[in-house]
């Protein structure tokens, strides 16, 4: 999917894909329909909504990593183009977008994914830098080796079957 398209829940998404310094988990709220994070930016907690798309308080954390940030293009109705540099981002990098905002926020996900990136997963996952991994039920790697066997062994309490 095009940087360029993204919008709502797909542009929170990557939004907060992109701050693996700051996100450490990603779930769906309201039916999944908003983005929740966990995580700590800057020794500010956040756990719950992430909705940058439509709040400047949330896209603030995005606008404090902007070490250039330069307004090319507004047009009456509010569209943008902004041309930026990021904090940990790989170039210097312009979006376009229907309001200063929303151009900000794909420049972001811009330079740290490039100008495509994946559909949105839809389930929760932690982060590991740029790598999200879906968090579900924990299992024993190895668990195989962990069955008792008939001989007994250390561990095996020899109870009856039931």
């Amino acid at each position: 999917m095009n940087v360029a398209d993204l919008s709502d829940l797909a542009l929170d998404y990557w939004v907060a894909r992109s701050l693996h310094d700051f996100v450490r988990e990603i779930h769906f709220t309201d039916s999944g329909r908003v983005v929740s994070i966990r995580g700590n930016d800057r020794g500010r907690p956040w756990d719950g909504r992430f909705t940058p798309s439509t709040s400047w308080e949330a896209a603030a954390v995005v606008l404090e990593r902007a070490q250039r940030l330069e307004v090319r293009e507004r047009t009456r109705d509010g569209a943008a183009h902004c041309v930026a540099d990021f904090e940990g981002g790989h170039k210097t990098v312009s979006a376009h977008g229907e309001s200063l905002r929303i151009a900000l926020l794909r420049a972001f996900v811009i330079s740290q994914f490039g100008d495509t990136v994946d559909d949105v997963v839809r389930q929760p996952q932690s982060l590991f830098g740029t790598r999200a991994t879906p968090i579900g039920e924990q299992w024993s790697v190895g668990i195989e080796n962990d069955m008792p066997n008939p001989d007994g062994e250390i561990g095996d309490i020899k109870s009856a079957p039931r």
